[in-house]
């Protein structure tokens, strides 16, 4: 397989990571679709990165609205490159968890990957072949307190990547997962004035106190975890398949 298909697609592009990694795809030559919620925020995207960059409005916890996306993106033509980054979380205590609050974290993070690899990986394999990127979490690899549902979808995501790496092997797709930590997202941004209200200290002592979580003692940039994207839908990257790439300046080691 060869980059002569240089068409992604990339879901919760309007923010943090995928709004970094649509820009990133832009920069390799890719006409990217960019999947959000917000309509503004994917014009705004698109005025930024240009005419290649195609918005398209999803709800992804809306399975009709994720197939009706799908459709909508094979009717134009096949993608070589599948970038399943929309996530949320909730962060409560497991008894002030609700189920709601779980199916949710689970529908976005876990539902919303599986129906577009299941409905776009055929048509890569037909077109040749294709590359999927789902963005998880070092809590696909270690818990967390007071994110029982995020930890759980994100061990989900990472047991998805696994499984369908080894059923489409020999169809030339790869499945890959990448897994940061504390990334300069809103997300982030939201945790650090958490911290900030439940322990009485200043936001900048709240950022210091998660940036020394890692082995650097700094917030990863999400630039780096699109570089990183961008590199495993690369020629170079034909062979990986089933990893997990931690970007998380060695908080696990």
């Amino acid at each position: 397989m060869t980059t002569s298909n240089k068409t992604a697609v990339v879901t919760g592009a309007s923010r943090g990571i995928g709004r970094a990694v649509v820009k990133a795809f832009v920069k390799e030559g890719y006409e990217v679709w960019a999947l959000a919620r917000v309509e503004d925020a994917l014009k705004e995207l698109r005025r930024e990165a240009g005419d290649a960059v195609r918005p398209l409005v999803v709800d992804v916890a809306d399975e009709d609205a994720v197939l009706n996306a799908c459709k909508t993106i094979l009717e134009v033509g096949t993608p070589r490159v599948l970038v399943n980054n929309a996530g949320m979380t909730v962060s409560a205590p497991l008894n002030k968890t609700s189920t709601a609050d779980f199916q949710a974290v689970m529908a976005v993070n876990v539902t919303a990957p599986f129906l577009f690899s299941r409905e776009l990986m055929p048509a890569m394999a037909a077109a040749g072949g294709g590359r999927v990127l789902n963005i998880g979490s070092i809590t696909a690899v270690k818990g967390a307190r007071y994110t029982s549902a995020y930890c759980a979808s994100k061990h989900a995501l990472l047991g998805l990547t696994r499984a369908l790496a080894v059923e489409w092997a020999r169809k030339n797709v790869t499945v890959n997962i990448v897994n940061p930590g504390w990334v300069e997202t809103d997300m982030f941004t939201s945790a650090k004035a958490a911290v900030a209200k439940s322990t009485g200290r200043t936001e900048q002592e709240a950022h210091a106190a998660l940036a020394s979580m890692n082995a650097m003692g700094r917030i990863i940039q999400p630039e780096e975890v699109a570089a990183m994207c961008v590199y495993l839908a690369s020629d170079a990257a034909a062979s990986i398949t089933g990893a997990a790439y931690a970007i998380d300046g060695g908080e696990i080691g």
